[in-house]
């Protein structure tokens, strides 16, 4: 997942690079500067209050397939034993993608609305920001609690 965000957020920073040579090479209008917001998106999920409720139910979900392994694993061979822990992470994996998802999915529609108050052209995360842009992270986080 994240690293479809880093993917997506390149093509939209490379798009915004382009964006913005076009404009500086048209002779006919002065270049529009986008207005570049960004979010510690992990922060935001941390802090959502969703998370704890999803939190509690993946560390059911584990505990529950640390039981299935231990049950099922005593008559396995060792390569069984590897298929059968491989197959349960990947149980585990997909609970934990459908409990993040509807939270993800929460602080993105948070961010979109602080960013068109804000009148922000993009919003990226944090860790892709070398130098200005305007830090909306807390405005979302409120925006987050009011709901």
């Amino acid at each position: 997942m994240f690293t479809q965000q880093r993917n997506f957020l390149g093509a939209i920073l490379m798009a915004l690079f382009i964006a913005l040579a076009f404009g500086a090479s048209s002779a006919q209008a002065a270049p529009a500067i986008a207005q570049v917001g960004y979010v510690d998106f992990i922060y935001l999920i941390d802090h959502h209050p969703d998370t704890a409720k999803a939190n509690e139910a993946l560390r059911a979900e584990q505990e529950a397939v640390k039981n299935e392994f231990a049950e099922k694993s005593t008559s396995l061979s060792g390569q069984e034993k590897q298929e059968l822990d491989r197959q349960l992470g990947q149980r585990v994996e997909q609970k934990r993608l459908e409990l993040v998802k509807p939270i993800s999915a929460k602080v993105v529609a948070a961010a979109n609305e602080v960013a068109s108050e804000k009148g922000l052209s993009i919003v990226i995360g944090k860790n892709e920001v070398v130098c200005g842009g305007v830090d909306i992270t807390a405005d979302v986080l409120k925006k987050i609690a009011e709901k």
